[in-house]
């Protein structure tokens, strides 16, 4: 093993030494990132060597499997409408970044929001949005190489570069310490690294190790069972999608096998010795029988002696004296167009897969009413909607801070802080929404029209603003300002704030 190969391929932020000396030292540790643990001493090449396992648990296969199933029809099908749904745009903007909850000068935020347009810039958001969002949905993480220029790196991130998330995984050095006092077993965590193999590496039992500031990681956030390995969303579509699949095979064998009619013939051996008699019917039964089979990988119908026999005779030996050769029918299946068993695991999968079921009825035509005929499926889609987008907003976040610091905007301790006033909002087409508000405010004005009378006597107007508007502080100093403020149209009667109307 090459010596460059240990070393961290990419950059780091500087921290202060202190700050390294001592490791944390836990009863548990964190795998909300799906890192590889490892022993510190036992080396990371001979532990990591399953990217390219043939175990299904791996990560790599993982990932194939939900590329695989992907291509299915209704899968595929759900899959686009979700993120048809997710990445939409509206006056030539998909995504923005609110800095209204940020506590920082104008300057500042000015200077966020031109490195989030470079961000954007970088990635060629606006015509990979679409593309980008499928493929982290689908294979459930995505990964980008942060590259930047070594000698000059004020100059922020000069690309950003995507990796195939089969080649690579996080590791974590973990370390098992026991406790003096008590004799538990303590994890010691230790550095926290990339490990990135292609074909050509794995071949030679080598990876390249890649600083974690280099590496941009966005994962769906699911877990497994056992709460140490990062799953997909389709995770859950995987049993009903093969048991769909069966069902399906097993109709087309089964109506192709029960269709025809099938034929009995009776044949005449006379008096001839048994073992003349079964030569006499073989030779019979391979001058007319048809040997048509269905092989269920490619849906064709093929002349072999393997696989399933869809046009089963039967041949009957008939003794002298009986009534000679004769040929009868049996009457095909009559029950082929029942299909309620394919349609239940049909239905079970679009459940797997989080599409409402009125979207897959073809009869149901889109109008547009009131949002109270909503249905409760379309609600809880635009909540998973709105979960995977904040998932997915991920990217944007851990891109955003790296920029701001090569850049020197800010420090690495700022960001925890700077974080929190930063909100990434989607562009939504979704006509409801806007139905819902609006319908929303109708009801509020409705409410306090029929509570004037009441207004200063029971209830006060401040009571009002904040309990039926739903106004917040800001706001209201907001419309009173704007009430100063606003030029008095012809007519309007100078008003009097003390007693201003709601």
């Amino acid at each position: 093993m090459a010596k460059d190969n240990n070393r961290l391929f990419g950059f780091s932020f500087k921290r202060k030494a202190v700050e390294d000396k001592k490791k944390p030292v836990s009863f548990t540790i964190d795998r909300e990132d799906g890192a590889y643990e490892i022993s510190p001493t036992g080396g990371y090449f001979g532990q990591y060597m399953d990217l390219q396992g043939d175990k299904f648990q791996s990560d790599r296969d993982l990932v194939m499997k939900y590329r695989q199933i992907s291509s299915y029809p209704e899968v595929d099908m759900a899959i686009e409408d979700i993120c048809n749904e997710a990445i939409t745009e509206e006056s030539g903007i998909i995504v923005n970044l609110n800095l209204d909850e940020l506590e920082q000068k104008d300057s500042v935020k000015e200077l966020i929001q031109d490195e989030f347009q470079r961000i954007l810039n970088l990635i060629n958001f606006k015509s990979t949005a679409y593309d980008l969002f499928r493929r982290w949905y689908t294979d459930g993480r995505l990964f980008f190489h942060v590259i930047i220029n070594e000698n000059k790196t004020d100059a922020g991130i000069i690309e950003l570069r995507q990796i195939d998330p089969t080649r690579i995984r996080k590791v974590k050095e973990v370390e098992k310490v026991k406790d003096p006092k008590t004799g538990a077993e303590l994890t010691k965590e230790g550095d926290e690294y990339y490990i990135y193999q292609d074909e050509n590496l794995v071949q030679q039992g080598e990876g390249l190790r890649i600083h974690t500031d280099s590496i941009i990681q966005v994962n769906s956030g699911l877990l497994n069972d056992e709460r140490n390995k990062v799953i997909g969303y389709l995770q859950k579509a995987l049993k009903p999608l093969n048991q769909l699949s069966m069902m399906e095979d097993s109709l087309v064998i089964y109506r192709i096998s029960r269709a025809p009619e099938r034929r009995i013939f009776y044949i005449d051996v006379g008096n001839l010795p048994k073992g003349k008699a079964e030569e006499y019917l073989n030779n019979t039964m391979n001058r007319y029988r048809n040997k048509i089979v269905y092989d269920p990988t490619t849906g064709n119908l093929k002349d072999e002696k393997v696989h399933r026999n869809v046009m089963e005779d039967f041949w009957l030996p008939r003794r002298e004296g009986g009534r000679g050769t004769e040929i009868s029918t049996l009457p095909g299946g009559q029950n082929l167009g029942e299909i309620e068993d394919v349609q239940y695991f049909q239905n079970k999968l679009y459940r797997a897969l989080n599409i409402p079921m009125s979207r897959l009825q073809e009869a149901d035509a889109f109008s547009v009413g009131r949002s109270s005929e909503i249905t409760r499926d379309e609600l809880k889609f635009q909540k998973f909607i709105d979960r995977i987008r904040n998932k997915f907003s991920i990217m944007f976040y851990e891109i955003l801070k790296r920029q701001l610091v090569l850049k020197k905007i800010i420090v690495p301790s700022d960001w925890v802080n700077i974080r929190e006033g930063m909100n990434v909002e989607y562009s939504r087409d979704n006509y409801y929404a806007e139905l819902k508000d609006s319908e929303i405010l109708k009801e509020r004005i409705e409410t306090i029209q029929m509570m004037d009378e009441y207004i200063g006597l029971f209830w006060s107007k401040d009571w009002v603003r904040r309990n039926i508007l739903k106004l917040t502080d800001d706001e209201i100093k907001d419309i009173n300002k704007q009430n100063v403020d606003d030029p008095l149209m012809p007519g309007d009667i100078n008003p009097d704030l003390s007693n201003a109307p709601i």
